[in-house]
């Protein structure tokens, strides 16, 4: 077939996404995740299947951020899969603000039971536990409990723990990789002899989020405290990364609590001091999920699919062989895996290889072509018969619209891919950049904020930047009446003395209200 023939037949008429972005962004999300084959629902109730290339994006994202915890002085370690309720209630405020959110384990095993009226044979839980079991929705106190073991004297710490697991909150309403039932993520446990290493810790780790997010995610983000109605359950301070995606809402990306001594107490974790007294022990907790996964797409997709920043892209180039004849296949197949080789051991990029793919699949080479457009690849490489004799590629790059190529030399395409991918990584976080500053407004008069939230429920307003001195109560108030929250007090956004918006007080601090997933 003729190659020309062959993209007019595979391409879309108009997008790879139905709907677009414009026209239904939760559905335009779900239809990424689909055309990307990133995940799937199963048959467990609000639990997912993470498929090959979306398994992929989360283990860039543990390999980046477990070389970054070990620099620091954390390490790895694995806890229970089951909390025992006696150990939540231990620290009854963190375990009220999961209550409700918890999956209880109350029989050890099943019988069979032949149902009489219809033949078929039931599996009946049976033996009931003496003490039920929750599924951890967070680990701290099944890992204060080993703390507690485990630090005796002020030699044994700073104690500073890293676990990669699985954990489950019964959520009512669920999104793929945003909110499931069950999630993968990382949590950080650490314990310290005095307060101001704990809050050095919390404010370490909260950094390193904000690195991640912006130099590998692309997503530039909005650091800051959390006000203490937003606060982690039981913690003192909590700090956040807050990400806007292309429809203007929130996304909490990562957050880093110091828990003070209430855990310690709680959980009895103490040390005998340099003075020989006996102390609490001062901790930590901190993590990021799969959630992040979410953010990434939200954050650089369009209306083709999935769009990668090059330092997470599992693959960051796309080679695909154009044989429109059977004589030139072989020769053409070889060019690609030559150059592939080439470039795998000529450029480097983010501190690796790079990470070429050569697609020799029997698939026409549109089909091929669209299904990477809407994977994110950043780099694509055609080599068809014109190009053996000319010894040039066709280049796309996925920051660019689909129909724009450029026709490269060989010897180019070796020389300048490392700044080619550094120039899309740069692009994508450029992007969203700018989507995020043209909407943060300043806003200090109470009835131009209620205007702003008042509008259509479908439109998601600006981020609105506030002078603010509310109670805890004053601030559940108006969350719940316009169904936004305060996202955190910003590091970089303070402005100085003001009246605060709702009681007309002056204040100093200044925090960000906007809508959330």
């Amino acid at each position: 077939m003729d190659k020309t023939l062959d993209y007019i037949m595979a391409k879309p008429p108009k997008n790879a996404i139905t709907p677009t972005r414009a026209e239904d962004f939760p559905e335009w999300y779900q239809q990424v995740i689909k055309g990307a084959d990133l995940a799937e629902n199963s048959e467990t109730r609000g639990c997912m299947v993470i498929k090959p290339w979306g398994f992929a994006l989360w283990e860039g994202v543990k390999e980046y951020l477990d070389k970054r915890f070990k620099e620091t002085g954390h390490e790895n370690a694995y806890f229970p899969l089951l909390i025992p309720i006696a150990h939540l209630e231990k620290e009854a405020e963190h375990a009220e603000g999961f209550a409700t959110e918890c999956a209880v384990v109350t029989h050890h095993r099943l019988e069979a039971k032949k149902d009489e009226a219809t033949g078929k044979t039931k599996m009946i839980p049976s033996g009931k536990l003496t003490e039920p079991y929750v599924i951890r929705p967070t680990s701290e106190t099944i890992i204060g409990s080993a703390f507690s073991r485990w630090v005796e004297s002020y030699r044994d710490l700073p104690l500073l723990i890293n676990q990669w697991a699985n954990v489950m909150r019964w959520e009512m309403r669920t999104r793929l990789f945003l909110r499931t039932a069950e999630f993968l993520w990382q949590e950080g446990h650490t314990a310290h002899a005095t307060k101001d290493e704990a809050q050095a810790e919390t404010k370490l780790i909260h950094t390193l989020y904000q690195e991640f997010l912006n130099e590998v995610l692309a997503i530039p983000v909005i650091a800051g405290e959390k006000t203490e109605a937003e606060r982690f359950p039981g913690a003192e301070n909590t700090y956040t990364v807050e990400a806007m995606v292309q429809d203007k809402k929130a996304i909490q990306a990562g957050t880093s609590h110091y828990l003070g001594q209430n855990f310690a107490k709680a959980q009895e974790i103490s040390f005998l001091d340099k003075d020989n007294t006996t102390k609490h022990a001062h901790t930590t907790s901190w993590g990021v999920s799969t959630r992040l996964i979410g953010t990434l797409i939200m954050a650089h997709s369009d209306d083709d699919g999935l769009v990668l920043p090059p330092r997470i892209a599992p693959q960051q180039v796309v080679i695909i062989p154009v044989t429109p004849k059977e004589e030139s296949k072989d020769a053409i197949i070889d060019a690609c895996q030559a150059l592939a080789s080439t470039l795998r051991s000529k450029v480097e990029y983010g501190g690796s290889t790079v990470r070429v793919k050569v697609d020799t699949r029997e698939l026409q080479g549109g089909a091929k072509k669209w299904e990477w457009v809407k994977k994110g690849v950043p780099v694509r490489i055609e080599i068809g018969p014109r190009d053996l004799e000319s010894r040039k590629v066709c280049l796309a790059r996925r920051d660019q619209p689909s129909s724009e190529k450029s026709f490269l030399d060989r010897e180019d395409v070796i020389n300048d891919l490392e700044s080619i991918l550094a120039e899309i990584q740069e692009n994508l976080l450029n992007r969203a950049t700018t989507l995020r500053d043209e909407n943060i407004e300043e806003c200090t008069d109470l009835s131009v904020f209620e205007k702003h939230w008042g509008g259509d429920e479908n439109a998601q307003p600006s981020w609105l930047l506030c002078p603010w001195n509310g109670t805890k109560e004053e601030e559940e108030t108006l969350a719940k009446k316009h169904k936004i929250t305060i996202r955190c007090i910003p590091e970089e956004l303070q402005k100085g003395a003001s009246s605060c918006i709702l009681t007309g007080d002056n204040t100093s601090q200044w925090v960000l209200w906007a809508r959330s997933y």
